[in-house]
Formats: structure tokens, C-alpha cells, sequence
């Protein structure tokens, strides 16, 4: 906003917005590593990280979101030394700048991460990460191979949450070293051993959590190859949800952690006896609502068979026959009274055009001796022989005298 005194007033939303197009407009602060301790860090329920990156002499804000958090293959903590690697902008709300971390790596863990990429690379293009190859877990297996330590905490979760969900599973542990220089070797010689066996059902490798050096036999192409060749489904368990190994993109099945691999592995007698009983009650209802239901289409169907019966056709059309005949009835009746009255009329007016009809009123018709009516008195002679015709008699006259009658006109 200007002024009329010159000056340009500007809001800090816009100022912020300027600030942050400067920021991400920079090449440098587009893609930069960063080295720094961790502190104030927090894990949001979302999956986002929150903390600081500081050194001795100063600190900056920073967020790595759940999509890139996910990608770790340690725990970030207080106090930890890190690089990371991410774009410098503005949050606008608050006016300060930190950096968006896209990838982290504990220092002096960059060479192992550039390892785990390059056999990743090599491995997925070989097929060995091919879905198509994966195998179906057994739903109800009967026995499970476990490789790992005998003495660790895996097994211990493994074992625990295995019984308490199908107490009556069998479980084979084939005790193997899951850290170390012969750690690789182990896993594989327990993974052909459990899948050389034909009772074993599914086969769960893995491990605790740890950093990338702890769980580096699990990212061993040895191992890989290992799973892979496995006739047996392989679940792979190594250590905590945000931890990623090569073993996890062999395997036919990932868990997040080696509770999880026995959650996934063994099914829960409580819930398939609670769904046993939800489809029991799903099966009765639905059986009730199609008897309900097919019994209203039976009723519909009996009326449909009523109305559509010879029985009720018939009645019908005898009564439709009854409506005809009194119809035709009541048509002829009219149809004769009319007749009757036209041929009154026509019987008046033919009465009327009758050379008769003046007769009845006094009148009377002269005829000559052939038959003919008279009307002209020049053709009456006295002497002639004429016929009156009245009424009710014929009168047969000679003419003695003939008389002129003048007009009234």
C-alpha cells in the first residue's frame, strides 16, 4: 500500500512471501547439506520430525516430513550427529526460515548408505524385487522357523505374541548370529536349513533395531539370495518401523518389527473365533432377511396367480359379457324407438302428399268415366258421366247443366 507521503506500506504476509521467494529462488539453498547436532527433536503422530540442527555457535530449524522419515535407517535423538541434506525455505506463519530435510545419515554412516544403494539398485534390476515372485503367507500354518538370536529381544516378542495369539503353533528357532563379520553367513545357513525342512510352513528372519552398521547383515547380497531362492514364504523382521534393509525387499512379506512378523505370521484364535461369531450372527440375519424377503415375493407371486388365473379370467370376462349385453340392449332399444319414431314421421308426411288425405276434411275427388281425376270444368260437358269419390262413399253423377263460378279474385 503507498502512501501519499511516497512511502510503501507492506503487510508481514507479504513481506514473509517476499522473503521465502528470495530463499527458494537461491541454488545454493535449493539443495544443501547441512552438519549439526540434534536437539529439541519430535516425532509428530502424523510421521513428521521436528528439531533443531545446531553447533557451537549457532542453530536452525528443521522438518523432515513422513514421506522422507519413513527412508531412515536409524532413529534421529537428542544429541545425535547428523548430515542432512534438504532446501532452505520460510515458514510464513511464524517468519522464520529453517530447512526441509529430504535424506539424513548418522556421520560417518555415508559410505554404508552409498553400499545399500548401489546393491539395491543391482538386486531390483536382477528381479530379485520382482512382486510377482513373492509368495502367499500360509493363513494357518502349523509350525514356523524363526531365524535370529537365541538371546535377543526379538525372539522374546516373537515367542510371547506367537502364543498368546494360536497357543497351539509350533515354533522352530534356528539360534543365528544377526550382527557381526559372520553374522550373513549364519542367517543363510538357517534359512536353508528351516526351508529344507517340509513341516515348516513360513520362515520369519530378523533382528532388534540398531544403527546401519548393527543391522548390516541383513543388507548382504548373500542373505538376499538366500531369501529369495526360498521355496518356503520368508516374513523379514529387522529392526524398528523406520529401518529398511535389503532382506525387506526380498522377502515375501515385510513387518516393521519382529512383533509385527508374529502378528502376520500366526493368526489371533480370538479374533477368528469373534469372526466366526459375527459371521454366524451376519449368516442368521441374512438368512431371516430372505426368508422375510421370499416370502413377500411368494404373496406377491399367489395374488399374481389369482388375478392372472383361468377362474378369474372367466369371471371377468362373463361380467365384461354381462356389460355387452346389457349395452347392446339399451343400443337396439334406442335403435328401434328411433326407427319407430322416423317412420311416424314418414307415415304423416305420406299421409300428407296422399290425394286422399283432403277427403277427411270434406272434400271430394271427380273423376271421369276412364278413371281420371277431373280438375279442369272445360273438359265437363252436361251429359258426362262422372265419379265423386268422398270420404266414406263413390257417388256415379251425369251432368245435366253447368254453371260458370266467378273468382273471388
Amino acid at each position: 500500500m503507498k502512501m501519499s507521503d511516497g512511502r510503501r506500506i507492506y503487510s508481514v504476509s507479504h513481506l514473509n512471501k517476499y522473503v521465502k521467494s528470495l530463499l527458494e529462488r537461491d541454488e545454493l539453498l535449493m539443495d544443501i547439506w547441512l552438519r549439526g547436532e540434534i536437539s529439541n527433536f519430535k516425532r509428530h503422530s502424523s510421521g513428521h520430525l521436528y528439531f533443531t540442527m545446531k553447533d557451537s555457535e549457532g542453530a536452525v530449524s528443521a522438518v523432515m516430513f513422513a514421506s522422507d522419515a519413513r527412508r531412515l535407517q536409524f532413529y534421529p535423538e537428542n544429541g545425535k550427529m547428523v548430515k542432512v541434506r534438504g532446501s532452505i525455505s520460510l515458514f510464513e506463519k511464524t517468519g522464520a526460515y529453517q530447512i526441509y530435510v529430504r535424506q539424513m545419515e548418522q556421520e560417518g554412516t555415508g559410505d554404508l548408505y552409498l553400499a545399500f544403494e548401489q546393491l539395491k539398485k543391482k538386486l531390483e534390476a536382477q528381479g530379485l524385487f520382482d512382486p510377482a515372485h513373492r509368495k502367499k503367507i500360509p493363513f494357518f500354518p502349523s509350525r514356523v522357523g524363526i531365524v535370529t538370536s537365541p538371546t535377543g529381544a526379538a525372539i522374546r516378542d516373537i515367542v510371547m505374541i506367537a502364543k498368546r495369539r494360536f497357543p497351539g503353533v509350533s515354533l522352530v528357532l534356528y539360534p543365528a548370529l544377526v550382527q557381526g563379520r559372520d553374522a550373513a553367513p549364519d542367517i543363510v545357513r538357517g534359512l536353508r536349513t528351516l526351508d529344507a525342512r517340509a513341516d515348516v510352513d513360513v520362515i520369519i528372519v530378523g533382528r532388534g533395531g540398531g544403527s546401519i552398521e548393527d543391522l548390516w547383515a541383513f543388507n548382504e547380497e548373500i542373505v538376499a539370495g538366500a531369501i529369495y531362492a526360498c521355496k518356503t514364504p520368508v516374513i523379514s523382521a529387522v529392526g524398528h518401523e523406520t529401518d529398511q534393509t535389503i532382506a525387506d525387499f526380498v522377502s515375501d512379506m515385510r513387518a516393521s518389527t519382529p512383533s509385527a512378523a508374529a502378528e502376520l505370521a500366526v493368526p489371533d484364535v480370538r479374533e477368528l473365533l469373534g469372526s466366526l461369531d459375527h459371521l454366524g450372527a451376519r449368516m442368521n440375519g441374512s438368512a431371516r432377511r430372505n426368508v422375510h424377503l421370499y416370502a413377500g415375493r411368494l404373496s406377491l407371486l399367489k395374488e399374481k396367480l389369482e388375478r392372472y388365473s383361468p377362474q378369474r379370467k372367466l369371471a371377468d370376462t362373463v361380467q365384461t359379457l354381462d356389460l355387452l349385453r346389457d349395452r347392446m340392449d339399451r343400443s337396439m332399444e334406442k335403435c328401434f324407438l328411433d326407427r319407430k319414431t322416423s317412420l311416424y314421421r314418414m307415415s304423416d308426411r305420406l299421409k300428407l302428399c296422399s290425394p286422399l288425405y283432403p277427403l277427411e276434411k270434406g272434400y271430394a275427388l271427380i273423376m271421369d268415366d276412364c278413371g281420371g281425376v277431373v280438375t279442369d270444368s272445360a273438359k265437363i260437358h252436361p251429359g258426362d258421366e262422372l265419379r265423386i269419390r268422398m270420404k266414406d262413399a263413390a257417388l256415379d253423377t251425369i251432368v245435366k247443366t253447368k254453371t260458370e263460378v266467378l273468382s273471388n279474385d
